[in-house]
């Protein structure tokens, strides 16, 4: 299965984007359901892998429904947000315990809106509600994996790996702004990932599972808890125009496993949650020397806890040299 060598970077790259909807704002670093298949396993063969990806999300909670941005509090939250992503992957010749070690840099360029009504102290004292619309554009926050080992087996058609990977806060941040391209505090992302394709019938059951372990936001006094995720995907893949087409379905599972906390928390523990399930298209072949493979997926959430409720959009394209 070489012509699907790009593999790793389409996915790893995904998780550097930032949300409008953070655990502090409802959600942190990695996006849900973004590593679920098997163009996320790395490929096991030395070489290059560039990628450009876009993501568009749009979703929104309830008036009833607080959350935190920049230390803000903010009621009737819609978000909306987009992301062009240049990723570059190089998987080195270098094998440790048996696995092949790769690593990874990408950069994003995001735009974000929030709509909200926030509180105001006016004269004499009085609490005045007023609706804010803010948007924010930008570098934001750049994803470095200095560690990717991988295996595989079965010819090829199993493939497993860990992964350790670094959000730096490079994107802009401002104290009391509801949309910023930046979360202004580091992750750290230890994971792992089990993709078995068919190289016979072309069935694959991808799994890929991680914690994130969030730094403090010195600017707000906000600790952002940690966060266990889960990603699937199940799917067919069949011969089609000198390539190969596969469709299937991607499920995502994000829980917060440790309470927010810090004097910026004023919503207590806000520990968030969100399941959601989508469709998803993909194809892969050789075109002359080089390996193209592009996918499409939509993932709305279905079931979301403390985090705003949407819709997630994807189109990558990849290319292997």
């Amino acid at each position: 299965m070489s012509r699907f060598k790009l593999l790793l970077i389409l996915g790893v790259v995904s998780t550097i984007i930032a949300k409008t909807n953070a655990e502090e704002g409802g959600s942190g670093h990695y996006i849900p359901g973004v590593t679920a298949d098997f163009m996320d396993a790395l490929p096991a063969t030395p070489g290059f892998a560039a990628v450009n990806f876009f993501t568009y999300y749009n979703g929104g909670a309830g008036v009833g429904v607080p959350f935190d941005f920049g230390g803000r509090l903010a009621l009737g939250v819609e978000g909306t947000f987009y992301a062009d992503t240049i990723g570059l992957l190089y998987e080195s010749p270098l094998r440790i315990l048996g696995g092949n070690y790769a690593a990874l840099v990408a950069v994003p360029i995001v735009g974000v809106e929030v709509k909200a009504q926030t509180e105001l102290t006016g004269p004499r004292g009085r609490t005045l509600a007023r609706n804010v619309d803010d948007t924010a554009s930008g570098l934001s926050d750049i994803s470095f994996y200095p560690f990717i080992l991988g295996w595989k087996q079965l010819n090829g058609d199993l493939k497993y790996d860990l992964r350790f990977g670094i959000y730096a806060p490079t994107g802009s941040y401002d104290v009391g702004h509801l949309a910023n391209t930046g979360k202004n505090y580091w992750t750290f992302e230890p994971g792992f990932s089990i993709s078995w394709l068919s190289s016979k019938i072309g069935t694959e059951i991808t799994l890929f599972s991680g914690f994130d372990i969030n730094t403090r936001n010195d600017a707000t006094d906000y600790q952002s808890g940690a966060v266990f995720r889960l990603d699937a995907t199940i799917a067919q893949h069949l011969p089609l125009f000198g390539g190969f087409i596969g469709v299937g379905a991607n499920t995502f599972y994000y829980q917060q496993i440790s309470a927010d906390s810090g004097s910026g928390a004023t919503l207590g523990s806000f520990e968030g949650t969100t399941v959601g399930i989508g469709p998803v298209v993909s194809y892969a072949r050789k075109i002359g020397k080089v390996d193209f493979v592009t996918e499409v997926k939509w993932l709305p959430e279905i079931s979301v806890d403390n985090r705003l409720k949407g819709d997630y959009l994807w189109w990558k394209v990849g290319l292997v040299f």
